[in-house]
């Protein structure tokens, strides 16, 4: 709470709040529902924080269900809608003993409706793969997500093996893709440790190398498909400059993985780099800019100019941004 209540004011016992909103539409993780979830925060305390406000509200095939969490308690009514204070017993189904400082949706994902809202945002992974951690060996475990730093990248190519082998030679592919002469990658026990091993195609033959012995480029570029292609499926992921220690030359594999994992999941990508934005699929509906201003960052559209720009096809999003002509949407009036 203090990292993002960083306003001086805000945490000196102001009345002042923080409201978070996610709106989830239709897609594969939530098959055919759609749900707003939010909730508001305010300071408790010294130095703590108490949950406002909670509300969800899900709606689907059987109708609409949701549930809202404020200080007269916790209702849960099969047809709300966008509350305002509830009348306390009106409707309730079942009543989670919950802190002030929790949230109720954690304690109630085991309710249809409300787990697969839960799964969703649960699901999203944040990567910003380090090259280091994957030169060492690894301390195994079961594989079903990938570490934000990409640490388990060995367990979760092991898992990839047994319960989707169809998927190796895609990981190969891009792998090679990026670096030519590599043809394989295996995760390889050493003790109680797991660790990669790196085929490489020479005149005399092929030749292995440890994780230790390869470049950051090559060791960035398998963790990030190894996030793509991670077992389960994740429903977003946000991936931090894929471009760092990567070749320029192998920037086009990198984007040709962040179109495919774009059809498997929600992608997000943070980066500086206009070669990224060169890529000729991406369009203004993608992009985003984050300035900072007055002591927080806003997130905007592009402004009309640069839209009509790339929709026309004068200038890609990465030339744009090399002439300082890739312009925020000012703020509303």
């Amino acid at each position: 709470f203090r990292a993002v209540a960083h306003r001086e004011g805000l945490l000196r016992g102001s009345q002042g709040s923080l409201n978070v909103a996610v709106e989830l539409r239709k897609n594969s993780a939530l098959e055919e529902l759609e749900a707003i979830y939010w909730f508001t925060l305010q300071p408790h305390g010294d130095d703590g924080f108490k949950v406002q406000r909670e509300v969800c509200i899900v709606t689907g095939q059987d109708g609409t269900e949701g549930f809202v969490r404020d200080k007269r308690g916790f209702v849960s009514n099969p047809e709300v809608d966008i509350p305002e204070p509830v009348e306390e017993g009106r409707g309730i189904a079942f009543k989670p003993a919950v802190e002030h400082d929790a949230l109720v949706l954690p304690l109630i994902a085991g309710q249809h409706p409300f787990r697969q809202v839960h799964d969703v945002l649960s699901g999203i992974r944040v990567y910003k793969i380090d090259p280091l951690v994957l030169q060492n060996p690894q301390s195994p475990d079961e594989g079903r997500r990938l570490l934000a730093n990409g640490g388990n990248a060995a367990s979760v190519l092991k898992r990839l093996g047994r319960h989707s082998p169809e998927e190796l030679p895609n990981v190969r592919d891009l792998l090679a893709a990026i670096v030519p002469s590599m043809i394989d990658v295996n995760p390889t026990t050493y003790g109680n440790k797991l660790s990669l091993e790196f085929t490489q195609q020479w005149k005399s033959g092929d030749v292995t190398f440890d994780a230790a012995n390869m470049s950051d480029g090559t060791l960035r570029a398998l963790g990030l498909i190894t996030a793509v292609f991670q077992k389960p499926t994740p429903p977003m992921v946000v991936i931090e400059e894929p471009e760092l220690t990567m070749h320029p030359g192998a920037l086009g594999a990198i984007l040709d993985l962040l179109q495919l994992a774009s059809e498997r999941m929600q992608v997000v990508v943070t980066t500086h780099s206009p070669d990224i934005l060169d890529a000729r699929w991406i369009e203004e509906r993608h992009l985003r800019l984050l300035e900072w201003e007055d002591g927080k960052t806003r997130v905007s559209r592009l402004s009309e100019a640069s839209r009509d720009i790339l929709n026309e096809g004068i200038m890609c999003a990465g030339e744009l941004l090399r002439s300082n002509a890739l312009r925020a949407e000012g703020p509303a009036s």
